[in-house]
């Protein structure tokens, strides 16, 4: 069963890396988005997530669908969180549990790639130079 969540408490990668565990699947890839310092020559101190939280679930659901259909994906988890995050929390974390590695490292990318492109979710980078709206898609 797939696990995922909106959330303003910490990520955990042992929480994503549970929920995936299966005796099926001997691939598991957990992938952790991490809020980092520097960003287009910018010192960045701290980031703000908001999001449209029922379309991103739903968006999210759609996303675990494509990557079982495509990858043959068994198991996935798909945390994003929303507030005020600190340099070095995680912001978002995926994990994808597959019967081999390839499918594994496969889905996982997937998830991570098309949460970017497609959840309702906006980053605001607060900097040396102001704070401002961010493209995720990076």
């Amino acid at each position: 069963m797939d696990k995922v969540l909106i959330t303003r408490r910490t990520l955990s990668i042992d929480s994503a890396r549970r929920a995936v565990t299966r005796p099926d699947c001997g691939g598991l890839c957990v992938f952790a988005g991490t809020v980092r310092n520097r960003n287009e020559g910018r010192r960045v101190s701290r980031i703000r997530y908001t999001a449209f939280e029922a379309m991103a679930l739903r968006q999210f659901r759609a996303i675990a669908a494509e990557a079982r259909k495509k990858f043959g994906v068994r198991a996935v988890y798909i945390a994003h969180r929303v507030g005020m995050l600190r340099l070095g929390e995680a912001s978002v974390v995926c994990a994808a549990a597959a019967p081999h590695r390839a499918e594994a490292f496969a889905g996982c990318r997937h998830l991570i790639e098309r949460v970017k492109k497609l959840a309702p979710i906006w980053k605001e980078e607060f900097t040396d130079r102001g704070k401002k709206w961010v493209n995720r898609d990076r």
